[in-house]
């Protein structure tokens, strides 16, 4: 065989590996076939609640001073009736349409038409075209890794708004908080409704379409893995990342201008919660090629609880915090604002750190060095459903080698951080860590079940060698 083509058998090969490193058994692969009593009445419990508590808790702060319990007490007491509640909440605005509508129309400007530049320039970020993981179909989408643009267009847009133009105040989110709230429960309802009916009509890739036959169940968590409008909108990577999180940071920034409109001050604590949580957003977008091979792309179908959870559920509640701190702002002594800050770097230290280790790891095929080491692991074998054996390596070094999720650890440390940053008058700010906690638990959980069917004896084996989930020695 000629040289050439012997080396381009070896890259073939090479990339067959790597391929079939990540591809599973399809009857293992996003969620369930078959729905149990229990999987459903958790689905109708969201279904029913989870629009309740996000009222809930913005109608607490708006009216309520951000007290829990009050609301409650006075309903309890006869001192107000949920019609009192409800006739002082402000309602859908044209303004607020106007302002959502066009929030929603830029981003998607933002990810279907205009391509990453930023990877020309900025060493060691990935970004342009990237390939995602195989589908149970056997399908490699591609995606147009632009969110880290996308972020720096839209904050470079607000910063020259709020400093030189002036066509609108820092703080018009706080102000069209609630407005805007109705609107984004209008697209989540609409995304999802539109990708269940999608699903069923026109699938992007009927292969990858799964169904219950439970109505609830799949409208849920979806039927589509990949439901897509063209080449590049593709409705997960989007919804994921856009418009929520770039909101996220804007949203704290709306806060910290409300405050100093208030208060005639930005505080401590508003400022801890502004870089904090904006440095886990600039990793999510640093990142968002890595993203492509998480549980949300990978595994995921789109429903309810993407669509409408990223609409709604992440942008008002995963900024609590700052809220919080318009309506109490604290001022916190120099070593608690300290102590803050490291254990919310820390924690996104161990995140990131852990997340590089695993990502090295699997780009090396083992091939490399973990804590000045090579790495142990143990190597699985699985059988897809076509009967084809493919093997897989599993990391029992480095933070790997401490807990099987210990990025989830990180993750809950920087968690806290924001939550503590609050003080401790009020429990609402802690629902983030709560939250975090349940959240990531059940991920863990609900990974490892999926692990344990596609690997068998050989995942005995590797919880064996890593015998903690979260925190070693004790879960």
């Amino acid at each position: 065989m000629p040289v050439h083509q012997d080396k381009k058998f070896a890259q073939e090969k090479k990339h067959k590996i790597i391929q079939n490193d990540t591809k599973a058994s399809q009857g293992q692969w996003g969620r369930a076939w078959e729905v149990d009593w229990f999987s459903l009445a958790s689905i109708l419990f969201l279904l029913m609640f989870a629009p309740l508590i996000v009222y809930y808790f913005i109608m607490s702060c708006d009216q309520y001073q951000c007290s829990l319990t009050d609301p409650v007490l006075d309903l309890l007491t006869g001192k107000k009736h949920l019609s009192d509640i409800w006739n002082k909440t402000p309602m859908l605005t044209y303004r607020a349409a106007g302002i959502y509508s066009l929030w929603v129309t830029f981003q998607v400007v933002l990810y279907v038409f205009i391509p990453d530049f930023c990877h020309k320039f900025l060493p060691g970020y990935v970004g342009g075209v990237q390939e995602g993981a195989v589908t149970p179909a056997g399908v490699v989408n591609k995606y147009e890794i632009n969110g880290l643009q996308a972020w720096i267009i839209t904050h470079v847009l607000w910063f020259a708004n709020a400093s030189v133009f002036h066509f609108f105040s820092p703080t018009i989110i706080f102000d069209n908080w609630i407005p805007l709230l109705w609107c984004a429960n209008i697209l989540g309802y609409a995304v999802s409704t539109f990708a269940m009916i999608k699903g069923y009509f026109f699938p992007t890739n009927a292969k990858d379409c799964k169904f219950t036959g439970n109505f609830f169940y799949d409208y849920m968590m979806g039927i589509e893995f990949n439901p897509r409008i063209g080449k590049w909108f593709d409705f997960k990577l989007f919804f994921n990342g856009r418009p929520g999180i770039v909101a996220w940071t804007l949203i704290n920034l709306s806060f910290a201008a409300k405050q100093q409109e208030l208060y005639g001050e930005v505080t401590n604590s508003m400022i801890l919660v502004n870089v904090l949580q904006g440095i886990y957003v600039l990793d999510f977008f640093w990142n968002e090629a890595w993203y492509l091979k998480t549980i949300d792309i990978c595994h995921d179908h789109f429903g309810w609880y993407l669509g409408w959870g990223d609409c709604v559920w992440l942008p008002y509640l995963y900024t609590l915090q700052g809220l919080y701190l318009v309506y109490h702002p604290v001022q916190l002594c120099t070593a608690h604002a300290l102590g803050i800050l490291m254990l919310g770097l820390l924690g996104y230290y161990i995140f990131r750190m852990t997340n590089h280790q695993k990502d090295l790891f699997r780009r090396t095929n083992g091939n490399c060095r973990i804590w000045g080491k090579k790495p142990e692991y143990i190597e699985c074998s699985y059988m897809s459903v076509d009967g084809t054996k493919y093997y897989s390596k599993l990391m029992t070094s480095g933070f790997w080698g401490w807990a099987r999720h210990f990025n989830y650890t990180g993750d809950l440390m920087g968690s806290l951080a924001y939550c503590l940053a609050c003080g401790f008058e009020h429990i609402l700010p802690y629902f983030y860590i709560v939250y975090m906690t349940i959240l990531l638990t059940h991920r863990c959980l609900r990974d490892e079940h999926r692990c344990w069917s596609k690997y068998g004896k050989d995942w005995k084996r590797y919880t064996a060698a890593v015998p903690y989930r979260l925190l070693p020695g004790i879960f």
